[in-house]
């Protein structure tokens, strides 16, 4: 299954290029804010601060608000959020809006995308299913790429062309557009909730540290030590002693890597539920690049190391996302993604922070080197935990002799799951979902009728 496998689904589609269009509107607004708040005050420190604002409230509003996605109908969720989004863009364009207002406004609407993505990111396992779910994650994750790369250079031409106030009215009318395809393309179903309380399922009930869900996220906690070169790209490159240019190929080095490693994670076949192997032996690789940066200082070489171990480290991401789908029920799959999206991201954050005061120590060179050494051996020890921890139904499956019938899928050596990797998708609101398909209210077959890690 390929990236044209998930683009058959009329669903997939429309979360998509809803979120495709929103990532647009995002960096045309950070370009935006940053040229309107050093115009209004000449000050880098309240720029940056304001540049900030657009990314950390994202992280209290991941831990706090993605179990809405849950609660709530997941479409309606997407839809509103997108409205409140937009109504918060349309308020920061208007013209001299106090400082005060203006961050308010900035940190609201960044904590508004967190049930948003939550809502996303539980809906794709059942608009792909089984088989188009890592296509779908891999094409999703290089549109994220390539529209943030986009949004960076069409905000610096909007800007000029229409000043700061009118880029961001149309940031507000991205976001409208993206509730547009999203109201029209997704069908409508129940709560996730109310379903599972309906149907009592004793799953829902599992409360603590779930071991299973706890080495995923470490993983995806890890990311973060393989984003400290594009943190560290400018002083990586004064310290080589070349130009802006320079500095402007290194941070694109990791993107276009995660754009290789997403389309190789989507044509490689690994099981539905990839094996623990299919995610270690990636993540580990990821930090090796990064430690031959020590060795091999030229630029040339850094840009290629820093590509491939971008390309490791979103195979690895990629195929994590399933092995949570595959524990996780349904009624909590909402706020368990929408958390481990916020835990990436917060992780990148947190290791960037570190390479940047690691560097004024040790130098940039020899810091991304550090950081990949620490990573690789943090996957290795998670990756020996994680195999000593399997339970013993598990260990037994893999000793058992290849007997079952040619073509049977092996089971994954991942821990034991919910029920099989998805559940079904039930009609749009249960019984009242057949009589919302027959009114032509949007509802249709999965895959028939016309939407990002996360990185």
């Amino acid at each position: 299954m390929g990236f044209a496998d998930s683009l058959r689904v009329g669903e997939f589609r429309a979360l998509w290029s809803a979120e495709a269009v929103s990532i647009l509107g995002d960096q045309l607004a950070r370009v935006a804010l940053a040229i309107m708040v050093f115009d209004r005050t000449s000050s880098a420190a309240l720029t940056a601060l304001t540049y900030a604002l657009t990314f950390v409230p994202a992280v209290l509003g991941g831990f706090l608000l993605s179990g809405l996605a849950d609660k709530f109908p997941r479409k309606r969720v997407l839809v509103l959020t997108d409205l409140v989004r937009a109504g918060l863009a349309a308020a920061m364009a208007v013209p001299g809006v106090p400082l005060w207002v203006l961050w308010a406004l900035i940190g609201l609407l960044t904590m508004a995308s967190a049930p948003f993505k939550a809502a996303q990111l539980a809906l794709l396992p059942d608009v792909l299913g089984d088989d188009r779910y890592q296509a779908g994650l891999a094409l999703r994750q290089m549109t994220v790429q390539i529209a943030q790369v986009a949004g960076f250079g069409l905000g610096g031409i909007l800007v000029g062309a229409l000043s700061p106030s009118g880029a961001l009215v149309v940031d507000a009318a991205t976001f409208g557009l993206s509730a547009l395809i999203i109201s029209l393309g997704v069908r409508p179903s129940r709560a996730a909730k109310e379903r599972a309380d309906e149907e009592g399922g004793a799953e829902v009930q599992r409360r603590g540290i779930d071991f299973r869900l706890a080495v995923p996220f470490v993983l995806g906690a890890l990311i973060g030590l393989f984003v400290v070169p594009e943190g560290l790209a400018a002083p990586y490159a004064g310290a080589l002693e070349v130009g802006a240019v320079a500095i402007g190929l290194l941070m694109a080095a990791d993107p276009v890597g995660s754009v290789i490693g997403a389309w190789w994670a989507a044509k490689s076949r690994t099981a539905t539920i990839p094996a623990r192997r299919a995610v270690v032996i990636p993540a580990a690789l990821a930090g090796v690049p990064l430690i031959a940066c020590a060795f091999l200082p030229g630029i040339g070489w850094a840009i290629v190391l820093w590509a491939v171990s971008g390309a490791f480290s979103t195979i690895y991401l990629i195929r994590l996302q399933p092995m949570i789908v595959a524990v996780v029920p349904d009624s909590r799959r909402g706020a368990v993604m929408g958390r481990f999206s916020t835990t990436v991201y917060a992780g990148q954050g947190v290791a960037i922070l570190g390479g940047g005061i690691v560097a004024e120590l040790i130098g940039p060179a020899y810091t991304v080197a550090v950081a990949g050494a620490l990573a690789t051996v943090l996957v290795l020890a998670v990756g020996a935990a994680w195999k000593l921890a399997r339970p013993r139904r598990a260990r037994v499956t893999e000793d058992e002799p290849a007997q079952a019938e040619k073509g049977a899928r092996r089971p994954s050596d991942f821990l034991v799951t919910h029920r099989g990797l998805l559940p079904e998708r039930p009609a749009a609101g249960g019984d009242a979902g057949h009589e919302a398909a027959t009114s032509g209210t949007g509802s249709s077959s999965k895959g028939t009728e016309v939407r990002s890690v996360c990185r």
